[in-house]
């Protein structure tokens, strides 16, 4: 299956963005490859705040029920005042609904926020949850078993890349 261009989607989905969003609108972006993109987008679009980030793993439903936990787990920042804050939470990939129903979670423990719309790179289907991103650059139908992974090389250039099942 031959992937699109992340460099090329993020364009799409800055472009996607740009008309819906204000200098003070908020991003943050869940651990890893949303928190690259969130950087990213907030430089594009010329966005007055810092980037927040967050790890959402003790957040998750299934954590403590067999899902891996990841190694590299990170402190959450959120460096702005989430109370009555616009916000765009950003992830690279959207599958079953879960990370982004444990990012709201989380995110709703620093404050109640006047708006939160989802930002995605690409939506590879599978939902488990309704959740839908209101900004997405892409949606690439990927086979059950499969892993739709972003990449960032050395120079900061984004990749998708396509995991099989062992």
């Amino acid at each position: 299956m031959q992937l699109p261009d992340a460099e090329e989607l993020l364009i799409k989905l800055t472009e996607q963005m740009r008309p819906h969003v204000r200098p003070s609108t908020c991003l943050v972006g869940i651990y890893t490859g949303g928190v690259w993109l969130a950087e990213r987008l907030a430089m594009a679009l010329s966005l007055e705040q810092a980037v927040g980030s967050i790890d959402v793993s003790f957040y998750r439903d299934d954590y403590g029920r067999g899902a891996p936990l990841r190694r590299d787990l990170r402190r959450s920042n959120i460096p702005f005042e989430v109370e009555g804050a616009n916000i765009v939470i950003v992830d690279d990939v959207l599958y079953t609904g879960r990370t982004l129903r444990a990012a709201l979670n989380e995110l709703f423990d620093y404050g109640r926020p006047a708006r939160v719309d989802l930002a995605v790179l690409a939506d590879r289907g599978g939902r488990e949850l309704p959740i839908a991103a209101r900004f997405c650059a892409a949606e690439i139908p990927i086979a059950m078993g499969q892993n739709l992974q972003l990449e960032r090389d050395a120079e900061e250039r984004l990749t998708l890349s396509l995991i099989e099942p062992k």
